[in-house]
């Protein structure tokens, strides 16, 4: 969490109006605001600042949010206030299934999108350990810090999102499949090479260097971290 007096709000809204008042209305209320008004630019934002709430509306350009969202879930639990003209039950329990911590349909009342705010930003993300690690690897979430014994390494967001996806799932096989809906939010294509482009890029980063390597490759499969001793 930031400290309490400087609270950080990421409105996604696309609507200028709207998206100008909402910041204009937080502001006064003692919140620093970043306001995106795309989809696209509002995950970027997510994945690269530490917030205590996101306001994101649904209906966005570049990515909806329900996109946003999944992609979000994947590496952070930033508490999310849904936005939506779409007074529909469905709606509401597809927000709340993806990782949604409230829902305000429009119009709304200002007062009550403070409070609703509030509350989640008293709340905070579900208490994580900060820290993920694999044999001599550690990656520290809140600094966005990664490190192999005492080397540091740095990485692209992507490569950190993929890395914090790997180690979220130490041990566990995941497919070509389940990494692209998750890191990249795309239906896995066999004609694209984009999951091992990045594989390879990150296994440069964090393997080539090093006698014990982490990320394994299961022929047929998919990928799995683990601590793998050299023959």
């Amino acid at each position: 969490m930031t400290p309490e007096l400087v609270m950080r709000i990421l409105v996604i809204e696309d609507e200028p109006k709207t998206g100008a008042y909402l910041k204009k209305g937080l502001e006064e209320s003692g919140y620093s605001v970043d306001l995106a008004n795309d989809g696209a630019d509002g995950l970027l934002l997510a994945q690269e600042q530490d917030y205590d709430v996101i306001v994101l509306d649904v209906m966005l350009p570049t990515m909806d949010g329900w996109a946003v969202l999944k992609v979000l879930r994947a590496t952070h639990a930033t508490p999310v206030l849904f936005l939506t003209a779409r007074d529909d039950v469905n709606d509401r329990v597809r927000g709340l299934e993806l990782g949604g911590d409230d829902y305000l349909v429009k119009p709304f009342a200002f007062v009550e999108l403070l409070a609703r705010v509030r509350t989640l930003a008293r709340r905070g993300p579900p208490r994580e350990s900060e820290l993920l690690a694999v044999g001599d690897l550690e990656m520290d979430i809140n600094r966005r810090r990664v490190k192999r014994g005492a080397t540091r390494i740095d990485l692209t967001p992507r490569e950190f999102s993929l890395l914090q996806l790997l180690l979220r799932r130490q041990g566990e096989v995941l497919s070509r499949t389940q990494i692209a809906s998750y890191v990249w939010d795309m239906n896995f294509d066999s004609d694209t090479n984009v999951v091992e482009v990045a594989i390879r890029r990150l296994r440069a980063k964090i393997d080539d260097a090093f006698p014990v390597k982490l990320i394994q490759t299961v022929r047929g499969v998919g990928y799995v971290i683990e601590a793998k001793e050299p023959d």
